[in-house]
């Protein structure tokens, strides 16, 4: 798919976003920014780095790559010529890697005093660990939400890498740059997000510190309102072996999901904890006697808070998400559509990912870089 300035269609468009690639929430803050329109020039290694995935890798979309090496000189300084016109730029190395390439926040505002350095790391930019190499899974570890992650007291578990990477990491990156953005246009001045997983997913369970202060989530698994502790809030297995989620906490909503499980009458108080084993062995017995779609079809479209616990190749054609376009088709991939939603100025994919260095060549020449050529002929960009 070839590539032209200020093909975006949302709200950010006109904004110009460097980025410096690497793995997991630093994409995927930059998928987002270019999904809501942004013109983000991706910045790769040539041949791809660690875990490149080309033209499957979601995250790498709706933007052009251009292949540097950034260890010879003159591609140091063809970043910091696209810094010139940017107003962003994101990097996920560690502490102190941008500096000794040259590209470092005072390397870039000798260029642009107006620039937004986003940095994306898991440990942060200072404190005893923050050039330790870490992953999603540790980050968790250290914060207090992994300790109460999941309902078997024998050991926590983890949702993949979307609590810590995407969670805690891509989004707060994202909305940190958003506001340095917002503010850099009053002050006329950039400065550093120190976007860490750590202190977003500390942001991100907020609501466990005010369980934690009520005395409402004893340092044990499935003890709290919100974490199967509560029979009403939980996940139940059907008759064919599948699972659906139930989570009526308000007192209406639990009302209709208990008439239409038929259980009116014959449920325990739920509000004494001392009926919380029965009730759950009642549950337990009661889903298990029809299956996933069944129960699907009895609480579709209601206020019962029960729905199906579905694989993503089911997810992608269900109803409520099928009407509303939640997954899209770019090139042969199935893949979540932009969010959030624009009235006025719609976000869009409107690049699909290419091999890295795919767009070295037109997406320099669109930035204005002049020398392409000479670039390319010295190995210092390369064209896929």
């Amino acid at each position: 798919m070839s590539y032209a300035l200020g093909q975006g269609t949302g709200p950010l468009r006109g904004v110009k976003v460097v980025e410096i690639a690497g793995i997991g929430p630093g994409p995927h803050a930059c998928m987002l920014l270019a999904d809501l329109g942004a013109d983000v020039i991706r910045v790769e290694r040539p041949g791809g780095g660690f875990l490149s995935m080309g033209r499957y890798d979601v995250t790498a979309r709706s933007r052009p790559s251009v292949a540097l090496d950034l260890k010879q000189p003159d591609a140091v300084r063809t970043v910091l010529d696209l810094v010139a016109a940017a107003d962003v730029l994101v990097e996920g190395m560690r502490p102190g890697s941008a500096e000794r390439l040259g590209i470092g926040p005072e390397d870039c505002w000798a260029r642009n005093e107006r620039l937004v350095y986003g940095r994306m790391t898991g440990w942060g930019q200072d404190g005893p660990w923050a050039r330790s190499a870490g992953h999603d899974l540790n980050y968790l570890s250290i914060t207090g939400a992994l300790a109460a992650a999941g309902q078997d007291p024998a050991r926590p578990h983890f949702p993949g890498n979307l609590l810590g990477d995407f969670g805690g990491g891509s989004t707060y990156l994202v909305i940190g740059v958003l506001a340095a953005l917002l503010e850099a246009r009053t002050s006329g001045r950039g400065q550093v997000v120190d976007a860490a997983i750590v202190d977003g997913v500390a942001s991100l369970n907020a609501t466990g510190s005010t369980f934690a202060a009520l005395g409402l989530q004893p340092e044990t698994r499935a003890s709290g309102p919100l974490d199967g502790g509560s029979p009403s809030y939980d996940l139940y297995e059907t008759a064919d072996g599948r699972h659906v989620s139930v989570g009526p906490l308000e007192p209406q909503f639990y009302a209709e999901m208990i008439r239409l499980l038929g259980l009116e009458g014959s449920a325990p108080d739920r509000d004494d904890p001392a009926n919380h084993a029965q009730l759950r062995q009642l549950l337990t017995e009661t889903f298990r006697q029809r299956t996933q779609a069944e129960w699907a079809a009895v609480f579709d479209a209601t206020d019962a808070c029960v729905a199906p616990v579905l694989w993503l190749s089911e997810a992608v054609t269900h109803p409520h998400l099928a009407a509303r376009g939640t997954f899209v088709e770019v090139d042969g991939t199935t893949q979540p559509a932009p969010a959030p939603r624009f009235s006025r100025t719609p976000a869009a994919v409107s690049m699909a990912p290419d091999a890295p260095g795919a767009h070295t060549r037109e997406a320099l020449v669109a930035w204005g870089i002049d020398d392409v050529d000479a670039l390319l002929a010295s190995g210092t960009a390369v064209q896929a």
